[in-house]
């Protein structure tokens, strides 16, 4: 079959299209059909050996995808069948013909769901549902930021966010990201680096209780100015290749805030059963349309690097995905 390896550890440009064996399913394992591959920023560390988790080359690109069940094997108790639609997520090896995934990383795809949105919800909208519920503590009626808020892991939060009852701000680089955003849910936007002052006035001077920030860098600051008392700062990643900021901590008694790591892929692959609950956690805003994940760029299989050097260069919106089938 086909997959998309990392041979050499020198970026998405080199990463390859070959032919590999298919997959032996273990006992924990369902056999999946791919129809779909998320592209996602984990991928692009692994090419270049970036990422915590640092498998031996040649291995198989592809953390999230969607796709028709082959074989349950002794996954059967679990409930999958022979031609059920699924979605699933694993640290890699998803962007192959057929991937043998565990069962407790994988998920029945509503039929409302096409296979391209199956593939951009598991790493996602699990984060984001991780970020505010979990680590953030989000209530009804509360006010989130979201950093970065017309990329994959921004629109989800969007959504989630909404679904949980908040009201949501975006703030994005351009006026095609703000419209890319609000047509994801937003309920306002914020365009350009100054956001602070225009955040101040949407909230009548209070700040907001929760921020997201996918990006880092210079924003981080201003983030911390934007918040309420008590309010929190949730720390994702630093997309935006400026290193990563300090805090000084006074800032954060004077305000009664908290900034607080999300580290999702770590603590919900270690608990058995998690990731499953928070699938559950998911299915009524899947079903009443809250969430509906907005697909930017699709590619084929053998452009799953463009794909990746679309990403890294800040050219796509929404999620982009890599169609196997």
């Amino acid at each position: 079959m086909k997959a998309v390896q990392v041979v050499t550890l020198t970026g998405p440009s080199d990463i390859d299209v070959r032919e590999v064996p298919e997959p032996t399913p273990t006992a924990h394992d369902v056999l999946v059909e791919v129809h779909s591959v998320g592209i996602s920023f984990p991928d692009l560390l692994l090419s270049r050996g970036e990422y915590q988790f640092k498998p031996e080359p040649p291995f198989t690109l592809g953390v999230d995808f969607a796709g028709v069940v082959l074989d349950p094997g002794a996954a059967e108790s679990s409930g999958f069948t022979v031609g059920q639609r699924v979605a699933g997520v694993n640290l890699h090896g998803g962007a192959a013909e057929q991937v043998a995934n565990p069962v407790v990383f994988t998920f029945p795809l509503p039929d409302a769901m096409s296979y391209d949105e199956g593939a951009a919800l598991p790493m996602n909208y699990l984060t984001a549902l991780f970020a505010l519920e979990e680590r953030g503590g989000l209530r009804d009626r509360e006010t989130v930021l979201v950093h970065g808020a017309a990329g994959g892991v921004g629109t989800a939060t969007l959504q989630v966010a909404k679904g949980l009852g908040a009201r949501t701000i975006a703030v994005v680089s351009t006026q095609e990201k703000a419209d890319f955003a609000r047509a994801a849910g937003a309920d306002d936007v914020v365009v350009g680096p100054d956001f602070k002052d225009a955040v101040k006035e949407l909230t009548g001077g209070r700040g907001v209780d929760v921020v997201l920030d996918v990006v880092g860098g210079d924003a981080f600051t201003d983030s911390l100015r934007c918040l309420a008392e008590k309010g929190r700062i949730l720390v994702v990643g630093f997309a935006a290749g400026q290193g990563i900021p300090e805090v000084k901590v006074n800032r954060l008694l004077l305000g009664n805030t908290d900034v607080r790591g999300v580290g999702w892929g770590a603590y919900a692959m270690t608990r058995p059963g998690y990731m499953q609950k928070q699938w559950h956690r998911l299915a009524p805003m899947i079903d009443s349309g809250v969430i509906k994940p907005p697909i930017g760029a699709t590619y084929d299989l053998a452009d799953f690097g463009r794909a990746l050097v679309d990403m890294d260069e800040r050219r796509t919106l929404g999620k982009s995905v890599v169609r196997v089938r």
